[in-house]
């Protein structure tokens, strides 16, 4: 994965961003078209299909285990482009979410559920690389301001 230059004249000025690193905490996935219904079924995953949950917000369970889950966030978190970032539910009585936690970027999901199943995570990642190859979106690199926790 890799921070593009802008004018992508010169590949030595590309960083290099590995999974499980403290900078690919801070990658967020950006896709190049808003979401629509007529294309919100290219975003499927592993069989799942994302769900609406409020306008312009949509969700999709991605890993759920007993004590970690993980849940995709599609919407228009940065300014106006739509992402896909990560948060985590709150599950009641084996299977009513009742909350979603503050949205974290891609890299920082990604990272947390390498830490708990290095197999799915390398999944997700092919995943985000084949909507990459097919120009449905993009690696981008967020900052954040001092002290953000996400």
């Amino acid at each position: 994965m890799t921070d593009k230059n802008s004018d992508n004249t010169n590949k030595d000025d590309e960083v290099a961003v590995v999974p499980g690193t403290d900078e690919f905490a801070k990658m967020l996935f950006k896709l190049n078209q808003p979401v629509t219904a007529d294309n919100l079924s290219v975003l499927d995953y592993n069989g799942g299909h994302l769900q609406p949950v409020q306008d312009d917000l949509y969700a999709m369970p991605v890993f759920v285990t007993d004590d970690f889950n993980l849940f995709f966030i599609v919407s228009q978190l940065v300014e106006e482009d739509w992402v896909i970032a990560f948060s985590n539910a709150t599950i009641e009585k084996g299977n009513e979410i009742t909350d979603l936690s503050e949205p974290m970027t891609t890299g920082k999901g990604l990272n947390m559920l390498g830490q708990k199943s290095p197999e799915d995570a390398n999944k997700l990642l092919k995943y985000f690389s084949t909507l990459a190859d097919a120009n449905r979106g993009e690696w981008r690199m967020v900052e954040r301001p001092d002290g953000a926790a996400n």
